[in-house]
């Protein structure tokens, strides 16, 4: 652990900006930059406080022009950051690790949700209610090697031979394959967003979050950037863009119709219900649990042991990267080289 976290500061020498101040005044009244945000997936409840920065002006007043794109394909946002189609990409952390051991030169500014919202579940009378239950069952995925691996540390500590559990490819038809009964659960789903849905359709989904079924906690959602565009220039238009969202996720805590608003505004397909009630439930995982922590803070510590996790499954094979770490705090609301708190917890 103390070989990934002593790089953190090597990071965060090579990237401090300004330290703890407030830019938007520095962006230049009326000037705006162009700045484009990939999300991981079209616009949802996720994406609230993003959306509401925007609506409400909060990037404009910070000097950015934001565009927010959705990607063409789920597995693309990191690829296409890479390319410079984006300034930041929104995608998860295990992704920002295997993009990185893979070769990207990629970092980790932000965390936009704390905790995981991946979940096995399960439906109706018989659902899964003790992970004990899976011995001799069917468990559908997404296919994504982790997930095969968050299965295979459940099954163990729950003690049930993984021999005797069928997984499942089922691509992204997870509450389908769950419907359909073509599986008894699912490890894939979000319990914010399909677990909502379908409480609401009255299927009674049982949900087990995987931070307590012994699958090391991590940041569900983050924004990524390309190292090599945290230059000066490049670190202050991601540093006023995380302030700028920081009071946009301030304004739908405070009032979450303002991000019900603000997403249909940018899809009027969405159903307004479904995205209430799943701001709602995920209102406590857009904010670190310690309140003195700003929006976005990401833990050092928790990407050690997530990345040791990832390593001892045999999901990364690149020896660690020495300085270049996986992560920076530097870009969020008050932090700063100045205030101590750059990242190392």
């Amino acid at each position: 652990m103390i070989r990934l976290l002593l790089p953190l500061l090597a990071l965060t020498l090579l990237v401090a900006g300004c330290g703890a101040k407030d830019e938007t005044a520095a962006a230049g009244a009326g000037k705006t930059e162009p700045f484009t945000v990939m999300l991981d997936y079209f616009p949802n409840a996720d994406h609230a406080g993003i959306y509401a920065a925007k609506a409400s002006g909060e990037y404009e007043r910070a000097g950015l022009d934001v565009k927010i794109v959705a990607p063409p394909d789920a597995a693309l946002p990191l690829k296409l950051l890479e390319a410079g189609r984006a300034d930041l990409a929104i995608s998860y952390e295990p992704e920002v690790l295997l993009a990185r051991d893979q070769g990207a030169d990629i970092v980790s500014v932000g965390a936009l949700v704390q905790k995981p919202l991946t979940s096995l579940m399960s439906l109706g009378d018989h659902a899964i209610s003790d992970p004990k239950q899976l011995a001799g069952k069917r468990v559908g995925t997404s296919g994504i090697p982790y997930q095969s691996a968050y299965l295979r540390t459940i099954l163990d500590k729950a003690g049930v031979d993984p021999g005797s559990v069928k997984e499942t490819n089922v691509g992204f038809k997870l509450t389908q394959a769950m419907l359909s009964k073509k599986v008894d659960a699912t490890l894939g789903a979000f319990w914010n967003y399909e677990g909502v849905d379908l409480q609401r359709r009255g299927k009674k989904p049982t949900i087990l979050k995987m931070e307590d079924l012994g699958v090391p906690t991590y940041n569900e959602l983050v924004f990524a950037a390309r190292r090599k565009d945290l230059d000066e220039a490049g670190a202050s238009r991601v540093r006023r863009f995380l302030q700028a969202t920081a009071r946009g996720m301030r304004l739908v805590e405070q009032n979450p119709q303002k991000g019900v608003d603000a997403l249909r505004e940018a899809d009027p397909g969405l159903d307004p219900g479904l995205q209430a009630a799943a701001i709602k439930a995920t209102l406590p995982v857009f904010f670190p649990e310690d309140e003195d922590r700003p929006f976005g803070w990401q833990d050092p510590t928790q990407w050690s042991a997530y990345e040791m996790w990832m390593r001892s499954h045999g999901l990364l094979k690149r020896p660690e990267q020495g300085e270049r770490a996986p992560l920076t705090n530097e870009f969020l609301p008050g932090e700063g080289l100045d205030q101590g708190t750059s990242g190392l917890g």
